[in-house]
C-alpha cells in the first residue's frame, strides 16, 4: 500500500501530507468519505477502503483486502471509472446482485505508473505501434500538431500514462547517451537537477562550521579521526577513531539533520528521492552536491559537524559496555583510501607521515578488533560470496570495461564499524512502531524448499532433522557447496530464496547479519532514513516529545515509501548495467563464448535459463529459450540477439564444455 492509503487507513493530519497526496484528500473530503477517528485524526468512513485494483480478462475489477476477514470487493467494468489494471484506489461498496461484495471506484490515490516510456517500431508487415519500452506491449500515445509515425524508428518518448500525452522526446534507440533518461525515468529516479527553492537553500549554508555552531557540542577536534573510502568517493559520511586506553570506539556521522530542517526545500526533496542513485559514470544524490560534497561532507583538514555513535567494547568479549550518542564537532586529519589501507595492512608501504602514524597507533588495533568482531558475527549471520560487477563507461557513453570489487581487509575493517554504530542505534528503541528499523525476514521454508530441489539436480544434498530452521539448512547448504567448490554460485541462489531487506517501524530483526534489532544510522547524506533516525534520536536526546510525536504519526507511511524508493533506486542501477550489456552483446551478435548455466525456473523448465558469460567482460547473463544442460555446468553459447529496449541477451547453446578444474 501507498503512504497516502496507510495515512488514509491508520489516520492522519492535512498537515502530515504530501504535496501532491493533498488534492486527493481535498476530493475524499468534499465527497464525506472521511471522518475523525478519537484520536482526531482523519481516516476513511467504513463503506471506503483503499487497495490496489486488480482487473480480469473479462474486464472486472477486484480490490483486494489488506486484512484477515475482509473480502474481496467485485467491481463491474461500469463503476471502473478511469482506474487501470495495478492502480491504487479508494472504492465505496455498493449494494450488488446475489450479495456479492461489491464497489465503485471513486478515486485513483496512485496509478501504477506516472509515465510511461515508448519508442516508435514498425513491424515486419508494415504496422506502425509505439511499443512499451520494458514489455514491448503497444500503448497509446499522441502528440497534439504531430504525426508520430514521421519520427525515425526507435525514437523514446516519454508519455503521460493518464493522458496518453507525449510529454518529451527523450532520443534514440541507436544512440547509448539515452540509456541514462531511460533507466531514471522507467524508475522515476529523479537526475541532479534540483528545485531552484532547494539549491537558494543550499547556497545560504554557510562553507564552513562558524564558531556559535560548536557551542553545546562535544569538542572531538583534537582526536585523530579519520575517513575510509572508495578511491572515487566524493562524499564523506563516515569517520572513525579508537581511544585505545579506554577500548572505546568513535564513530562520527556527518550531521545533516542540523544543516536540512525538517519540512524545509531540501528535506522536501530528499524526501522524494530517498536514495542516491548510482550509476557507473554518475551518481545522482540525493542532497544538492553544496551540502553532499561540501559541509556536509567529513572531508579532511577541516572542522565538521558531526553525530557521534560512542561505543566502550569489553576488551575480552567485545560486548558493548556502553553506547552514548551526542552532537560533535570533529576534525578529520586523514582521508585514506580502501586501496591505501589494504596495502598499509599487507606490509606494502613503510614509510609513514607524522599524522599516518599517530592514526595507525590505533587503526592497526582496531582491523585486528574488528576481524574479531566479523569472526563473532558471522556465528548468527551469513557472509555470502557474491562480486559485485563494477562498470566503466567511455565518453560515448559506451561500454569500456568490468571490473570484479570484492571485500578486502579495508572493507571489513569500515563495515564492522558502521555495523557497530546501526546495532546502537536500534537499540535506543522497543521496536513497536517507534522508529525505523532495517529489517530482514527469515525466509519462508517453501523457499528454501524449492532452494534444495534446485541444488539436488547438482549433487548437493543435506541431512536434516525435521525441525531444522532457515537458518541452519542454510549453512548446511553452504558447507556442501564449498566442498564441491561452487560457494559463489550457490551462495546467488540463496540470496534469491531470501526475502528482501526492507524499512519498518516495527522490529523483527535482521536474518541475514544475525542480528535482533538493527537500522541505518551512518549514511544520511545518501540515505533519508538514516536522517530520519537521526531526527528520531535527537529528539530524545533533547527531549522534544513534540517533535518525536510528530515523526513517529508518519513513521509507517514513510517506511513504505523509503523501503520503494531503495527499491526503485537499484533497479534503475540494474536497468542501466543491463542496456550497456545488451549494446555490448549487439557488437558481438553471432559470436560464441563458454559459459555457465546458473539459473534455471525452478516452476517451469521450459521458460528456459540463464548463464553467464566467460569473457573479457564480466558480469554479462544470457537468456537462453532452449538448453540441454544441468545448473552450473559449462556449455558454449553464441549470442543470436541483443534487445535494446527490453536491455536483454538472447543466446543459443552449442555444446556442453569441460567443467575446468
Amino acid at each position: 500500500m501507498s503512504p497516502f492509503g496507510i495515512q488514509l487507513t491508520r489516520g492522519f493530519l492535512p498537515s502530515d501530507l504530501e504535496p501532491e497526496d493533498y488534492p486527493k484528500y481535498e476530493e475524499l473530503e468534499r465527497i464525506g468519505a472521511l471522518e475523525k477517528d478519537e484520536r482526531e485524526l482523519l481516516r476513511l468512513r467504513s463503506l471506503y477502503r483503499v487497495g490496489r485494483l486488480w482487473i480480469s480478462q473479462e474486464g472486472k475489477g477486484y480490490v483486494e483486502s489488506e486484512f484477515e476477514g475482509d473480502k474481496d470487493l467485485l467491481i463491474e467494468p461500469k463503476d471502473l471509472d478511469e482506474a487501470k489494471n495495478g492502480d491504487e484506489v479508494v472504492v465505496k461498496r455498493i449494494i450488488a446482485r446475489r450479495g456479492r461484495p461489491a464497489a465503485k471506484v471513486v478515486l485513483v490515490t496512485r496509478p501504477e505508473a506516472l509515465h510511461l516510456i515508448g519508442y516508435t517500431h514498425r513491424d515486419e508487415s508494415g504496422n506502425f505501434a509505439v511499443l512499451h519500452i520494458k514489455t514491448a506491449q503497444p500503448i497509446a500515445a499522441e502528440m497534439p500538431g504531430m504525426d508520430l509515425k514521421a519520427f525515425k524508428l526507435g525514437t523514446v518518448l516519454l508519455i503521460d500514462a493518464m493522458s496518453s500525452k507525449v510529454i518529451e522526446v527523450l532520443g534514440h534507440l541507436g544512440d547509448p547517451r539515452v540509456d541514462e533518461r531511460i533507466s531514471l525515468l522507467l524508475y522515476e529516479r529523479r537526475d541532479d537537477t534540483f528545485p531552484d527553492d532547494c539549491v537558494e537553500q543550499a547556497l545560504k549554508i554557510p562553507s564552513q562550521v562558524l564558531p556559535q555552531e560548536i557551542e553545546g557540542r562535544v569538542d572531538l577536534r583534537d582526536l585523530s579521526f579519520c575517513t575510509i573510502d572508495p578511491v572515487t568517493a566524493k562524499d564523506f559520511d563516515d569517520a572513525i577513531y579508537l581511544d585505545l586506553k579506554h577500548h572505546t570506539l568513535y564513530v562520527a556521522i556527518a550531521d545533516v539533520s542540523h544543516y536540512v530542517p525538517y519540512s524545509s526545500p531540501i528535506d522536501k526533496e530528499a524526501k522524494l528521492r530517498g536514495f542516491t542513485t548510482y550509476l557507473p559514470h554518475k551518481a545522482f544524490p540525493m542532497l544538492p552536491r553544496e551540502l553532499s560534497e561540501n559541509i556536509c561532507s567529513l572531508k579532511p583538514h577541516v572542522d565538521r559537524l558531526a553525530f557521534i555513535a560512542k561505543i566502550t567494547l569489553d576488551p575480552k568479549n567485545l560486548q558493548p559496555i556502553k553506547e552514548e550518542f551526542f552532537e560533535g564537532v570533529i576534525h578529520s586529519k586523514r582521508r585514506f583510501n580502501y586501496d591505501e589501507i589494504d596495502a598499509i595492512l599487507e606490509g606494502k608501504r613503510t614509510h609513514f607521515s607524522e599524522t599516518e602514524q599517530e592514526i595507525l597507533r590505533w587503526l592497526l588495533p582496531l582491523q585486528k578488533l574488528t576481524q574479531r568482531l566479523r569472526k563473532q558475527r558471522l556465528k548468527k549471520g551469513f557472509d555470502f560470496r557474491t562480486d559485485e560487477v563494477k562498470l566503466a563507461i567511455d565518453p560515448e557513453h559506451e561500454l569500456k570495461e568490468t571490473t570484479i570489487e570484492t571485500g578486502t581487509p579495508a572493507h571489513s575493517l569500515i563495515e564492522e564499524c558502521m555495523l557497530l554504530a546501526n546495532k546502537a542505534a536500534a537499540k535506543r528503541f522497543e521496536g513497536d512502531g517507534d522508529a525505523i528499523f532495517r529489517i530482514h525476514e527469515a525466509p519462508e521454508m517453501g523457499k528454501i524448499e524449492e532452494l534444495l530441489e534446485q541444488l539436488a539436480t547438482v549433487g548437493i544434498f543435506v541431512d536434516l532433522p525435521e525441525e531444522a530452521d532457515a537458518c541452519t539448512v542454510i549453512r548446511a547448504i553452504q558447507k556442501e557447496a564449498a566442498a564441491q567448490g561452487i560457494e559463489a554460485e550457490v551462495d546467488a541462489l540463496i540470496i534469491q530464496s531470501l526475502r528482501r531487506a526492507s524499512y519498518s517501524p516495527f522490529n523483527v530483526g535482521h536474518f541475514g547479519l544475525g542480528f535482533k534489532k538493527y537500522s541505518h544510522f551512518t549514511s544520511p547524506i545518501r540515505r533519508y532514513s538514516d536522517l530520519i533516525l537521526h531526527r528520531l534520536i535527537k529528539a530524545d536526546l533533547h527531549r522534544d516529545e513534540e517533535r518525536h510525536a510528530y515523526l513517529l504519526r508518519n513513521i509507517e507511511p514513510l517506511c513504505v515509501r523509503v523501503s520503494e524508493l531503495e527499491r526503485n533506486a537499484t533497479k534503475a542501477e540494474w536497468d542501466f548495467r543491463d542496456r550497456k550489456f545488451a549494446r555490448w552483446a549487439q557488437r558481438h551478435l553471432g559470436e560464441r563464448f563458454a559459459a555457465e548455466l546458473i539459473e534455471i525456473d525452478p516452476d517451469d523448465p521450459t521458460r528456459g535459463a540463464k548463464a553467464i558469460l566467460e569473457c573479457e567482460m564480466q558480469g554479462i547473463v544470457v537468456h537462453l529459450k532452449a538448453y540441454d544442460a544441468l545448473l552450473f555446468d559449462r556449455i558454449e553459447v553464441e549470442i543470436t540477439e541483443a534487445n535494446i529496449p527490453q536491455a536483454i541477451i538472447l543466446g543459443t547453446q552449442i555444446k556442453k564444455l569441460e567443467r575446468e578444474g
